[in-house]
């Protein structure tokens, strides 16, 4: 059998092909090609190192607070004498967790070889649009398409001049003339090529095409003598426009905001080394925090006893017990918005043990316990400095609407989020959380429950509706 023609595959199977060709720097023919030789042979498990991926749903699934996500480039490597800034410029994308998969043209052959670009991209390099290891299954297809972004760099005169008249004589025009991406132009040429008259017209043509042009530079030449407009840009520079396209800046909505936010637990002390606590793991709340500061607030967490690290980018006050929290709550006012995500403990031993407390033959030490002071009632109806949004939370383990209703009155603030933390929902330490979120409007007591949602989820959430009611309302910044 010279060569394999494969037909009518679904998606899935299709990437699980090129993900594991790819992995294997075979082409997809000769991953076939061993996929059946091990079916042949008996091996158990034939689909390692990857499973078929499932067909993907309508709606994504959320990135986790903080993290980047994965993209990926093609870039075309033309043939000139910048081209040796390529390899820096791989190694730039690759620091920015941006996957690379490179072409190189006849000509830039001449100038970097295929063996230091696959070593720097660890991914096979492509030079011939009839390469039959690739295009049995359209292989300039797949990498005009299976990428997020084209970056050409060095972008040179010849190059440009394929794009703005539809050229597709060799891989790397047939790949440009096939995309449905965007492509970022980084030009590099003589100074008299790139001020010629049909250079400006063929920019000016791929300009009105979309196409994201960076530098050229002004500098000196590889020529003797030469300077000029003409540089290709700086591998960090081109890696910085990339970046930008691939992950535009997001919206912050909160920017100009202070945003108060407690979380966790408070530990109640009964002696040295007792205390009365709760099972709050404070994830919700810092969930918000992070997503608050990604919304471009100024975010002071006041956090009882966890065992997370700090958010990155946001103010946090570590406590212990419910009068550190108030006292720190009100040392940060004032706020534009107010969230009290911390599960407080209601009530202290009025008098802590100023040593360990023994058993004795009278049986087990009275313990008489007092109210700690309410930090959500206490802000929620403050003269001054209160916060224009006040939400509160209302953990309860029956009658959770009702329970949450009379919470709103009762306390006086102008949100409350409840969720049920019973032990059998796993909310409680756990990750996902189902909440309503109780309001007023127009007099009466609106309800707006969330479907089950993982708690980075409940915060992005959260902090859409609070900017969405701060531009509403338009909130005077904090003094």
């Amino acid at each position: 059998m010279a060569s394999l023609t494969i037909r009518k595959l679904d998606d899935a199977v299709k990437t699980y092909l090129r993900l594991r060709s790819a992995k294997n720097r075979r082409s997809v023919e000769e991953e076939v090609r061993v996929i059946l030789r091990e079916l042949i042979e008996g091996r158990e498990e034939p689909l390692t190192p990857f499973a078929v991926p499932p067909v993907p749903s309508s709606t994504p699934a959320p990135q986790r607070t903080g993290a980047l996500p994965e993209a990926s480039v093609t870039l075309i490597i033309g043939g000139g004498i910048a081209a040796y800034k390529s390899l820096d410029l791989i190694r730039r994308l690759k620091e920015r967790r941006i996957e690379v998969r490179c072409v190189l043209t006849k000509a830039a052959q001449q100038f970097v070889t295929p063996l230091a670009v696959s070593a720097l991209s660890h991914e096979r390099v492509y030079t011939d649009l009839f390469d039959p290891q690739s295009e049995f299954d359209a292989g300039h297809i797949r990498l005009a398409r299976d990428c997020d972004l084209i970056v050409v760099a060095p972008a040179t005169a010849d190059l440009l001049a394929k794009m703005a008249n539809g050229h597709a004589d060799d891989l790397a025009s047939a790949i440009l003339l096939a995309t449905n991406r965007k492509v970022l132009l980084a030009p590099a040429m003589n100074p008299l090529m790139w001020n010629n008259a049909a250079t400006r017209r063929n920019v000016a043509q791929l300009q009105r095409d979309g196409v994201v042009l960076i530098g050229p530079n002004s500098g000196e030449m590889a020529e003797a003598g030469e300077a000029g407009v003409g540089r290709m840009s700086e591998a960090i520079e081109i890696a910085n426009a990339a970046e930008r396209l691939l992950r535009p800046p997001v919206p912050k909505p909160l920017a100009g905001k202070r945003v108060l936010i407690t979380a966790g637990p408070t530990h109640e002390p009964i002696d040295p080394v007792r205390y009365i606590a709760n099972r709050s793991s404070g994830k919700q709340g810092f969930a918000i925090a992070a997503a608050a500061q990604a919304a471009g607030a100024e975010v002071i967490l006041v956090s009882g006893p966890v065992d997370l690290d700090d958010p990155a980018g946001v103010t946090v006050k570590h406590v212990e017990s419910a009068r550190q929290m108030l006292e720190q709550v009100q040392a940060a006012l004032p706020a534009d918005i107010a969230i009290f995500a911390a599960a407080v403990a209601d009530w202290r031993v009025a008098n802590e043990g100023e040593q360990k407390l023994k058993k004795t033959a009278a049986g087990m030490p009275p313990l008489q316990l007092v109210e700690n002071p309410d930090i959500l009632a206490t802000i929620s109806k403050l003269a001054d400095k209160r916060p224009p949004l006040v939400v509160g939370f209302a953990a309860e383990t029956e009658h959770l609407i009702d329970n949450a209703k009379s919470k709103l009155a009762r306390k006086g603030c102008d949100w409350i989020v409840a969720n049920d933390v019973s032990p059998a929902t796993g909310v409680m330490g756990g990750d996902r959380n189902t909440v309503h979120l109780i309001s007023r409007k127009g007099g009466e007591i609106a309800v707006d429950s969330w479907p089950v949602m993982t708690k980075e989820q409940v915060a992005i959430e959260l902090v859409a509706h609070i900017a969405r009611s701060v531009t509403d309302k338009s909130l005077e910044p904090a003094s």
